[in-house]
């Protein structure tokens, strides 16, 4: 993986796939590379190893008028990052530009004994495997390609172009996204929307088992076994200015800066303050199917599952007869566990392409329990499998790490969480106070990002130096502290952990020495004495506590306080969340990391 961008049109081939590629570059970005052909089929192959920059400074002396191409920026699977394992993989006059893994590649590769390999890559066997089939052009590009997937085993997104056959590209996907954008006299290709913007706004989302076969003005989907597709033309939503920076140095802190807005568009519509409801349409539950609900799978990796954490915390608090439990989807697609009757799954997923939680939505499918999708791109794999969902509506997430999303996704689940409560007829006196706060934490949000900033920036320089960081909190701010700890670590490249504050005497006091700070994420409540005798433990063992909280005083010798001013208390955790995501915005500026890319990771994961 991970970005693929392709063209056939005719304005220049190689423009648009280097404008795409910038677009992807968030996507993966070790390796890239654009082949282009001519009328006459005659092809110029540009790879280079690192940014897409690299990339560029080889195009600029290899300029072409072609009319198709394809590219792709990499996210190292198999090999190391090299200019011979970048794609596009060339097998005879067979070029191809691959995201996924073909898990039987070396029971393939074995087979193909006449086909001198260049790289460590499982893609460039499936191009000298499509290139078998091919037979220097005896048989349509479009059925070489379907000979070979037939016998692939694993996940793909590819397009895939012939010098025998310069007038159009075939491509397909399993377990990867393929976006085709519908243009005037053109056709464009990539692996996620955001590459269309500008272009067109009328794009086909291909489907699991599907081969397309584009020239400039035709798209023929067939599925494997050839039979037809009627495509489905939709509108891409997003617009050119939410993926560019808008004047933010980095997208991490514009996706940060961005929460009041996107959180508005979550609730448009959902929220009605007057009666003290929340309504989604999305689930398409009815009220009936909503009170037999007993059981919550909330399913996600990273982020999400954090989300997923947290708004697990919310929901318990007021739907008592409700079981709730939020499983790391990775981990889950392999248990053997039971799915109790009466049980609904929250499938939550940014990109909605995640592999692991794709998986675990079709096995969870198997055995009948209803699906409900918390997913933020229309139109993505998962968004189109569930049984039901909640778009939240953040926009796009250019930089890795995930901020508003997150945000985004507790909110909806809470709302999900309401939406149960008020059909087995919860009082609406309990539900009001969560349906207010949630009504009122975009301004919330606003009041936070307009008044902390500097003050955690300077807390940010005071700690850059540190390569260890706890992160600790009790009740709803321990999920939220675990989001903490991996926004830190995920850019800076801090080792951050969290844990709950009563697990410290269990084990992580021991860790406590010069060589770490402490971020204390602390709300009032019921336990908020509890945590700040914790906080004491910390300190007597000679910590270098940095505290987050609304608390009204505060009076112990720590080294920072950030003050949280907010009428919000069920949900002061997500504006506490604020300052971890600015804490680790900021460490990483100082340290002179790439913020919006950090190393090794990459933003849609489709592989396992």
């Amino acid at each position: 993986m991970c970005g693929i961008v392709g063209y056939v049109g005719e304005k220049k081939a190689q423009d648009y796939l280097i404008s795409g590629l910038k677009r992807l570059e968030y996507r993966g970005y070790d390796s890239a590379g654009i082949v282009t052909l001519d009328d006459e089929g005659k092809a110029t192959l540009l790879r280079a190893k690192g940014k897409i920059a690299n990339l560029e400074e080889k195009l600029a002396r290899a300029k072409r008028d072609d009319h198709i191409g394809i590219g792709h920026t990499r996210w190292a699977t198999h090999g190391e990052p090299s200019e011979t394992n970048a794609h596009p993989h060339q097998a005879g006059s067979i070029y191809l530009v691959h995201n996924g893994i073909i898990e039987n590649y070396k029971e393939l590769k074995a087979q193909l004994k006449e086909f001198e390999f260049q790289s460590e890559t499982d893609s460039e066997v499936l191009a000298a495997l499509i290139n078998s089939f091919y037979q220097n052009g005896q048989y349509p590009l479009v059925n070489a390609v379907v000979q070979a997937l037939k016998l692939v085993k694993g996940t793909y997104g590819i397009a895939v172009v012939s010098e025998i056959e310069p007038k159009e590209m075939v491509v397909a996907r399993s377990g990867s996204p393929l976006v085709i954008g519908v243009g005037h006299d053109e056709t464009l290709i990539a692996s996620d929307a955001s590459a269309l913007i500008g272009h067109t706004k009328r794009a086909i989302y291909l489907n699991d088992g599907e081969v397309a076969v584009i020239g400039k003005n035709s798209i023929e989907i067939k599925t494997l076994n050839a039979e037809p597709v009627s495509a489905k033309v939709e509108e891409i939503e997003t617009n050119l200015a939410a993926i560019q920076k808008g004047g933010y140095d980095h997208f991490l802190l514009k996706e940060i800066m961005e929460q009041p807005e996107s959180l508005i568009e979550t609730l448009r519509g959902r929220v009605n303050l007057k009666e003290g409801m929340v309504h989604l349409g999305g689930p398409g539950l009815s009220e009936a199917e909503l009170r037999k609900i007993k059981h919550l799978i909330i399913v996600g990796c990273g982020t999400a599952y954090h989300a997923g954490l947290l708004a697990g915390y919310y929901i318990e608090q007021f739907s008592p007869e409700l079981t709730i439990e939020t499983v790391i989807a990775s981990e889950y697609r392999y248990r053997s566990a039971y799915i109790p009757e009466n049980s609904v799954a929250l499938i939550v997923s940014q990109s909605g392409e995640t592999a692991d939680t794709l998986a675990c939505l079709r096995e969870i499918k198997k055995q009948g329990v209803k699906t409900i999708g918390i997913v933020n791109a229309i139109g993505s794999t998962i968004a189109r499998e569930v049984d039901g969902g909640t778009y939240v509506h953040v926009g796009p997430e250019i930089s890795v790490a995930s901020t508003k999303a997150f945000t985004s996704q507790v909110v909806a689940m809470v709302m999900f969480g309401l939406t149960i409560a008020q059909a087995k007829g919860v009082k609406g006196a309990m539900l009001r106070p969560y349906v207010e706060e949630i009504a009122h934490l975009p301004e919330e949000i606003r009041t936070v990002l307009d008044k902390v900033p500097d003050q955690v920036r300077k807390i940010a320089e005071k700690h850059a130096e540190y390569d260890h960081a706890i992160y600790l909190g009790r009740d709803t701010a321990y999920p939220t502290a675990m989001e903490g700890a991996l926004k830190l670590k995920e850019v800076s490249y801090v080792d951050a952990n969290a844990y709950a504050f009563g697990e410290l005497k269990h084990g992580p006091l021991a860790l406590i020495d010069d060589r770490f700070f402490e971020v204390v994420l602390l709300p009032k409540g019921a336990l908020y004495e509890k945590a700040v005798s914790n906080i004491q433990e910390v300190l007597a063992r000679g910590g270098h506590v940095v505290v987050v909280t609304n608390a009204d005083r505060f009076d112990l010798p720590v080294e920072d306080v950030v003050k949280i001013e907010s009428s919000a208390e069920l949900f002061a955790p997500l504006l506490m969340n604020l300052v971890s995501q600015l804490l680790a915005y900021y460490i990483t500026v100082c340290k002179g990391f790439n913020v919006d890319q950090p190393r090794n990771l990459a933003k849609s994961v489709t592989v396992e």
